[in-house]
């Protein structure tokens, strides 16, 4: 009935003529200046539950009408996508390739909302992704939100600022306080609970610098109609805190990731006097620097224990957290992840669950369903007890460059969500803890959120046409290939081509990085060649699709190669043995200079990025190490975490991947021609120590070679086509 009275309203036009909109006039100007002119927007009335928008050509412009920006600019997108074959990326060095003539409309459209709430962001993607990010960067991907639909993103930049001011005005000095936070890409596990001290201490330039870049983030985000969601005290303070307050009841967390004892967080019990005080310090400056939506993102226990898991107490913990927050903002709401209960699942039993949950009142506690493309914890636990939850794909662990994602299955699982989910159903979101490799899918999962009827197959041509697909039918067929062949399973931790994964003969070293594929590598190879037979196409699209089938399918095929080798060394065959290391070599010179064509498959933009922030060479090359270390040995020699955040990209698939393989080759051949065994402890070691002082390293790497990527791959797919061939 409220869709039936919301068309009425909106076929029989209502709404009054408004002045221009300027935010939406200024992300034309931003996105496509030349066609600014040509886009009327219009605020209609917000009386009814669901966002919405209207799309039809009028007096030769195109008007869009909605009832608030965000709708706006999901109407906006709608045009671009569907009628100008236009994407606009997240990255801020994609250009946006404009029709010459904008397509007129013969009749008007209308789509609706499904839901009320569309998230955005993982804490992780704040490390893996965003860490040294500048305004542009930023100022693009709010556009790419907006236009997408996003109404609710994680807005967590600058927050240190903040918990400086709190924890001085405790009593806790300027090194205890900059030493307790970590390094910039590690911060995310910090605000977490999950490690504290690690490559410290924070310079104060940075603090300064994120406080100013967070509140250019919110205010555009509100600008566009977005609710950003801020965050809250969780229990987590410095263990000095202690010294200060000898009778807080403050205690050491679980070890997490393999860090020392040293770097484990401490958690203050929400039943102590001590935590509201710390809540009320943190959100009145928060809100005073910030604002306030009245959503506040707080996460204790999220791979950590609780101190005690007892009922009562887990009962007591979250109506303690929300009162805490309660008293400072009445309108308060607490917005969760639901991750631990999935990683933490033997701990983390139904009747725990139910108390933690049941303590807060349903209207006040909103809940993210974080990796529903493999699990859906809703249907394992009763719909979260009729608390309000968000559906999320995740489909990325730590930014890994894997071809993954099952379009049907995620299609199948959103179709039924609205079915049989409850009406505690507050939306839809992604949860990605990288940026990179498949953006498509989350296009698609946030477009699932409207009521566009689209079949799956015509959204994957229509993404093709955004993709280069306008200009060549090759790049449709290969991308209806990718969408029946290649994206059939969901992402799972610690995907990676071999390339990426520490030597061994044989498997993997650790479950951080594994290069199961679920599809025939000569399918994808046969893909790859159909996108090559495309001439004179020459979008960013295009380009960044060719590189990016590329460097996995190439990848895939070193396995083949490593395992060459592995036969020949079983063989004890010395010669064979050295052929294969120099083909495995090849291989990753080769891939690597596809890589390094474009600066966003490239480690050069990252370390400058990085290095960018600091303000004196000391501080350059602080934020340069720990540029490195998040994504190779992530944290300490031999952590956990090691190649988590592995990426196939131009310069680190050189100097480090392909460096580790011809350590291992040649300690292979050695030992082979000294008639011996590989000592695997030995080279262990070996390579640790690599690993290690790879992360000191300041040489420069180029944001890009300025290499035509497509004429390479064209050289490649000639070079290594025998071996698909056979």
């Amino acid at each position: 009935m409220r869709y039936i009275l919301l068309l009425l309203i909106i076929s029989f036009g209502c709404s009054p003529v408004f002045a221009e909109n300027r935010a939406m006039k200024d992300m034309c100007n931003r996105l496509f200046p030349e066609h600014s002119g040509n886009f009327t927007f219009e605020l209609a009335p917000d009386s009814l539950e669901n966002d919405f928008f209207t799309i039809e050509s009028i007096n030769d412009k195109i008007k869009i009408s909605g009832n608030n920006n965000n709708s706006l600019a999901t109407g906006l997108n709608h045009y671009l996508k569907y009628y100008c074959h236009t994407h606009v990326s997240w990255y801020a060095t994609d250009k946006i390739e404009m029709p010459r003539q904008l397509p007129v409309l013969l009749d008007k459209i209308t789509i609706l909302a499904k839901c009320k709430t569309r998230f955005f962001l993982n804490y992780c993607t704040f490390g893996y992704s965003m860490p040294y990010w500048k305004w542009k960067d930023w100022e693009r991907l709010i556009d790419w939100m907006a236009l997408n639909g996003v109404n609710t993103p994680l807005a967590i930049t600058g927050q240190e600022a903040i918990w400086y001011d709190v924890w001085k005005e405790m009593g806790l000095k300027d090194q205890e306080i900059r030493s307790y936070f970590t390094g910039p890409a590690h911060l995310p596990w910090h605000r977490m609970s999950n490690v504290d001290y690690w490559q410290s201490p924070l310079p104060l330039s940075w603090l300064k610098n994120q406080r100013k870049l967070q509140k250019q983030i919110v205010d555009r985000e509100r600008l566009l109609g977005m609710t950003p969601v801020l965050p809250a005290f969780s229990g987590h303070v410095p263990a000095e805190l202690k010294r200060l307050y000898p009778d807080a009841a403050i205690t050491q967390m679980s070890q997490w990731g393999g860090y020392d004892k040293k770097y484990r967080s401490h958690f203050i019990d929400p039943m102590d006097p001590l935590f509201g005080k710390i809540q009320k310090r943190y959100l009145e400056k928060q809100t005073k620097l910030y604002g306030t939506d009245h959503i506040y993102g707080i996460d204790p226990f999220n791979e950590v224990d609780s101190p005690n898991w007892d009922e009562d107490f887990l009962r007591t913990v979250s109506d303690k957290i929300f009162h805490s927050i309660e008293q400072v903002d009445s309108l308060a709401h607490w917005i969760q992840m639901t991750w631990m209960f999935y990683h933490s699942k033997d701990k983390w039993s139904q009747p725990r669950i139910k108390a933690f949950l049941n303590s807060v009142p349903d209207d006040k506690l909103i809940l993210l369903d974080y990796y529903c493309d493999s699990v859906e914890i809703w249907r394992e636990i009763q719909q979260y007890y009729g608390k309000p939850y968000i559906w999320c794909y995740l489909g990325n662990f730590g930014g890994n460059s894997m071809l993954a994602g099952h379009v049907d299955d995620v299609s199948a699982k959103l179709n039924r969500l609205f079915v049989e989910g409850g009406k505690n159903i507050s939306g839809v979101g992604a949860t990605l803890e990288g940026l990179d490799v498949n953006p498509f899918m989350y296009e698609f999962v946030l477009e699932k959120a409207w009521s566009h009827t689209i079949t799956n197959a015509d959204w994957m041509k229509n993404w093709a046409l955004c993709r280069g697909g306008s200009k060549s039918s090759h790049i449709i067929d290969a991308w209806q290939q990718l969408y029946k062949k290649i994206y059939i399973h969901h992402a799972t931790a610690g995907q990676a081509v071999l390339m990426n994964a520490r030597p061994m003969l044989e498997g993997t070293d650790s479950w951080n990085t594994h290069p199961d594929i679920y599809y025939d590598n000569k399918e994808l190879w046969h893909i790859w060649g159909k996108f090559l037979e495309a001439k004179n196409v020459d979008s960013s699209g295009y380009k960044f699709d060719v590189i990016n089938i590329g460097r996995q399918v190439l990848g895939n095929l070193f396995s083949d190669f490593r395992d060459s080798f592995t036969a020949c060394y079983r063989q004890k065959n010395i010669e064979g043995m050295k052929e294969w290391a120099e083909k495995m070599n090849t291989l990753f010179t080769d891939v690597d200079r596809l890589l390094s064509c474009e600066s966003s498959f490239s480690i050069g933009k990252w370390i400058k990025d990085a290095r960018d922030w600091g303000k004196n060479l000391k501080e350059k090359e602080y934020y340069e190490q720990n540029a490195r270390c998040i994504l190779t040995t992530w944290g300490q020699k031999a952590t956990q975490l090691n190649d988590y955040a592995n990426r196939g990209w131009g310069g680190l698939t050189d100097s480090y991947y392909r460096k580790r393989w011809e350590l291992f080759t040649q300690y292979a051949i050695d030992e082979m021609s000294h008639g011996k065994e590989i000592d695997e402890k030995s080279f262990y070691n070996l390579i640790t120590e690599f690993e290690y002082q790879w992360t000191l390293q300041t040489n420069v790497y180029s944001e890009s070679s300025g290499e035509d990527p497509i004429r390479i791959a064209n050289l490649l797919y000639i070079k290594y086509n025998p071996y698909f061939d056979k």
